[in-house]
């Protein structure tokens, strides 16, 4: 049986860290990392490709651009795709890649480790062997996380731990599937049963690629007391916010300061920039609606709604979407999309 073509492509760190004399730092190719792994040998022919070699805290939406065209320049030439990363920020890249390139046929899968590949108690082995494994696989697809034996949604995954090796979660979705050494169990059938599609549910042989993301979008985190001029002093920089609000969409009605919290947003999203209202609690979403301290930015233009998003997600997908077009009601359409199980049906 002909083995499938997987690209590695490598972006440095922990995986390929090394400790110098100043802490941690990315040294080792894609290249050296699989000669640690010869099992991957069995499963793939493997080539690599070196992106970047950066602790992921550098990662910048400039670089998911690079990632995404490092794929995409090879993507005829092979059966899926296996992106090694720093776990700092591989939520963020794996949502940014979910949106640049929009249900895939061939599985791109993220991965990395807790520990350094050359560290003798190192997590990194078995999490490189296992991603290659599930780029494999005939019914993956799409942007995932395979960590700590568990595949996660590009979209839902969330570091959780910084230390342990099962550092990330799935947040208001359940994981793809499970990893049992050498063996996938899917947990979640119905997530690679459809066929690929593009945006909003317009189907397609190949992904729907993007090229461009608008960076200038900020996460703001509401904490008692907050002063409500901080919209005002955002804005010659960033063309969206990202609030995280309490509870379940509590904002509130007066800063300590300066004009009403109601007054200072309308203002910030009526001179055409976008408002995405989330949660800043781990699960279980927003819902305007709920108390009055929030039900009066349910239905304004420019305040979209984060849904049971996690964070990274809408960071990612803001960005794509302003890059996309500047249009108010065409963002929020873009926005509203249901993309790699990045949201539960729009209510």
């Amino acid at each position: 049986m002909t083995k499938k073509r997987i690209l590695l492509v490598a972006t440095g760190g922990t995986i390929a860290s090394k400790e110098e004399g100043n802490g941690l730092s990315p040294a080792l190719s894609g290249e050296e990392l699989t000669r640690f792994v010869p099992e991957v040998a069995d499963l793939a022919t493997l080539d690599v490709k070196q992106a970047m070699n950066i602790d992921s805290t550098n990662m910048r939406p400039s670089d998911w651009l690079r990632v995404a065209r490092t794929i995409m320049e090879s993507y005829d030439d092979y059966d899926g795709f296996v992106v090694l990363h720093g776990t700092d920020t591989m939520a963020y890249t794996a949502a940014a890649l979910s949106y640049l390139i929009q249900h895939s046929p061939k599985p791109i899968v993220l991965t990395g480790s807790q520990r350094p590949m050359a560290s003798a108690f190192t997590d990194a082995k078995l999490n490189l062997y296992q991603s290659v494994l599930y780029a494999t696989d005939d019914d993956a697809r799409d942007v995932s996380i395979a960590f700590g034996g568990i595949v996660i949604a590009g979209t839902r995954a969330r570091k959780q731990r910084t230390m342990s090796f099962n550092a990330f979660t799935s947040v208001n979705f359940p994981p793809l599937a499970y990893i049992r050494t050498d063996r996938i169990v899917r947990s979640a059938p119905f997530a690679h049963a459809r066929k690929a599609e593009g945006s909003c549910g317009h189907t397609a042989d190949r992904p729907v690629v993007y090229d461009k993301l608008d960076p200038r979008v900020f996460a703001l985190k509401l904490t008692p007391g907050l002063d409500s001029r901080i919209f005002s002093a955002l804005a010659p920089s960033y063309d969206a916010v990202i609030l995280e609000t309490f509870g379940i969409g509590g904002i509130p009605e007066q800063g300590e300061t300066g004009p009403c919290f109601q007054d200072a947003i309308y203002s910030w999203v009526d001179s055409g920039r976008i408002a995405v209202m989330t949660t800043q609690v781990p699960e279980e979403g927003l819902d305007l609606g709920v108390y009055e301290v929030g039900r009066a930015y349910a239905n304004h233009p420019g305040i979209l709604r984060g849904a049971d998003m996690t964070p990274e997600a809408i960071v990612a997908k803001t960005m794509w979407a302003l890059g996309q077009t500047r249009d108010v009601a065409e963002v929020e359409h873009l926005f509203n999309c249901e993309i790699n199980h990045d949201r539960s049906p729009f209510e």
